[in-house]
């Protein structure tokens, strides 16, 4: 993946096609050309890199949303950028990320660490229920 001068392999990502408003496209060598929407870091001994690093690239490179997952800690810090630097997006009080960039894309935290597996998909599928998600999809079927 080839960012201006940077080139990070980030460990999953999440784009829309340009002609969704999407901000990256894939060159016809099969590389990833401009920033996808969404990009995330699963850290084990990379945490120091992907939270400062890495994090630098991706906000200059105008990356929307930018999350690291750190196993060792237990913990997700979840990022949107905001004028060029990015702010942390909170879990609410049942501990789920609900993504700015993708409504309907919804984490949950507690049921990932708490090793209950059947609740992640489930809480997705929640998001993906929502009239925030269904207005999402409207909107890049239009």
């Amino acid at each position: 993946m080839v960012w201006r001068k940077n080139e990070v392999q980030p460990d999953a990502l999440l784009r829309l096609d340009a002609e969704l408003g999407g901000h990256s496209r894939v060159t016809d060598d099969d590389y990833l050309e401009g920033p996808p929407e969404l990009v995330v870091e699963i850290a084990a001994s990379s945490a120091a890199y992907d939270m400062h690093v890495k994090r630098r690239v991706y906000a200059r490179s105008g990356v929307q949303e930018y999350g690291v997952i750190q196993a060792y800690e237990q913990r997700i810090d979840w990022f949107v950028l905001c004028g060029g630097v990015y702010e942390s997006l909170e879990a609410d009080e049942a501990g789920i990320i609900r993504s700015d960039v993708f409504p309907g894309l919804w984490l949950n935290t507690t049921a990932l660490w708490s090793g209950d597996l059947a609740a992640v998909p489930a809480t997705l599928q929640a998001g993906l229920q929502t009239v925030d998600h269904k207005s999402f999809v409207d909107g890049l079927q239009a």
